[in-house]
Order: structure tokens, then C-alpha cells, then sequence
């Protein structure tokens, strides 16, 4: 009883940091994005078929809290777009303990954005592949890799998926 309590307690804080995870951004709360990942931690989109070939080329890649902030610093000071939402939906959890210590997640994901006349399209979907690791008492993100379903997507992936 005591493992399957550990598990089920494990799963929940793992839930808990996907969900700040889409509500920071959902909510448009992006100074705090950073904070999820741990100092050097990694966030890289990519499509399948490049991660399939094992090909290096990502849609964009960011290593340590310099080049989150700066992605979220581009967001808000420096890109021009059209406002626009995300709403994420996120299913189909899988861990597994990972020899570092930490835990390899992956997850599916579909992202539906919102402009601002109120058009919705299906903006991506695809899965998560993450290493995550606790500092403290606290999980973080040591890398999160989304790949993409498709390998078309918009040409200013404003805000992270």
C-alpha cells in the first residue's frame, strides 16, 4: 500500500507542474514559465519527422533560464503578431524513473488558439517528452521536448506550446 501511495502521490505533483505549466501560459502569465524549468534546464520544439530521423534541427531551442527569459522577454517586448490565446489540453501521462534520479514523462498534447476577432483553430498537437527532477521540495522541468505532430507550423511560434 505504501509504494502504490508513493506512485499516486508522485503522479499528482508531476500532474500538478504540467497544469502551472499551460496555466502560466494559458493564462498569459509568461514571467513565470522560466521558474518551471530547472537553472539550466532545456525546452526544444521539434517536429516527428525530425525527431524520427534523429535529425537536430529544432523550430527553436532554448538551454538555461538566460534563453527562457529572453524568449519570454522577445514575447513581450520585441515580436509583432496578432494577439492571440492558447488553451492547452493535456492527456495520457506516462512515468518512469529515470537512472538520474529524476523522472522521464511523456504526454500528449493539443494547443487551440484563440485570435482576437475570436477565429479557433487547432494549433498543434503532438506530445511531450520531459526529464524531470525535483530541487528541493519542488519538480522542475530539466527538459521539456515537444514534438510536433506535423512539420508545418506557423512561421512566429509566438508563444511557447
Amino acid at each position: 500500500m505504501t509504494d502504490f501511495l508513493a506512485n499516486a502521490q508522485l503522479m499528482l505533483r508531476i500532474q500538478q507542474l504540467q497544469t502551472r505549466y499551460v496555466q502560466v501560459i494559458d493564462d498569459d502569465r509568461m514571467e513565470e514559465w522560466p521558474q518551471l524549468f530547472t537553472t539550466d534546464g532545456r525546452y526544444t520544439i521539434t517536429t516527428r519527422e525530425n525527431h524520427r530521423a534523429r535529425l537536430p534541427l529544432a523550430l527553436y531551442s532554448c538551454e538555461g533560464h538566460g534563453m527562457l527569459q529572453d524568449r519570454v522577454t522577445g514575447y513581450r517586448r520585441i515580436n509583432v503578431y496578432e494577439p492571440q490565446c492558447y488553451r492547452h489540453q493535456i492527456s495520457a501521462l506516462e512515468v518512469e524513473a529515470d537512472s538520474t534520479g529524476g523522472w522521464r514523462c511523456r504526454s500528449n498534447f493539443l494547443v487551440v488558439r484563440t485570435l482576437q476577432r475570436g477565429d479557433m483553430i487547432v494549433f498543434a498537437t503532438g506530445c511531450y517528452v520531459d526529464r524531470i527532477v525535483e530541487e528541493g521540495d519542488v519538480l522542475k522541468f530539466a527538459e521539456r521536448l515537444v514534438i510536433t505532430d506535423s512539420r508545418q507550423t506557423d512561421t512566429l511560434l509566438v508563444i511557447p506550446l
